[in-house]
């Protein structure tokens, strides 16, 4: 038997060492009588740039979508419905946080706005029983003549990380 470790403090923030260069911005959800609200962007946030794309992907409940680089487009994800969990390694050459892997698990519950730089490898899969949004703000737009886009499956040796199985 094993024990549950620490991964939070007291005040809710995470323990887990961030990637450098990646931000995670926390949510506040406002309820109202009518619904909730969630603002998804301020130009005045820590947030990597300007926001030139916008587009939105569907994930099937238990579907994965792995593993994406792109060489110069910051990528911000916000799930807008349903639950994912968003995973990052860092394989850049020289980074000071080179090897490490990130793990988060957002959604309606608990919404962010998360940061990724060019150059880290990044995977969302949908951990909810239901169809998930995921909306991606980009600092350039798609180029379809020339993407900058490079994949891996999700299953690769090159990345310590099994989506169905953990580390």
């Amino acid at each position: 038997m094993k024990g549950d470790r620490q991964s939070v403090t007291a005040d809710w923030e995470s323990l887990q060492p961030i990637i450098d260069g990646v931000i995670v911005h926390q949510m506040r959800t406002v309820l109202k009588d009518d619904g909730a609200l969630t603002e998804l962007y301020r130009d005045h946030w820590e947030n990597g740039g300007e926001i030139r794309h916008v587009f939105q992907e569907v994930l099937l409940p238990n579907s994965v979508t792995a593993w994406h680089i792109h060489r110069e487009t910051t990528d911000r994800l916000f799930v807008s419905v349903g639950t994912v969990k968003i995973v990052l390694y860092d394989a850049r050459e020289g980074s000071p946080t080179q090897g490490l892997l990130n793990v988060f698990r957002f959604g309606t519950a608990r919404a962010a706005l998360v940061t990724i730089p060019p150059s880290i490898w990044h995977g969302v899969m949908n951990i909810g029983s239901t169809d998930a949004v995921l909306l991606n703000l980009t600092d350039k737009p798609y180029e379809y003549e020339n993407p900058d886009h490079w994949r891996l499956p999700p299953n690769t040796d090159q990345i310590p990380y099994s989506f169905h199985g953990g580390f």
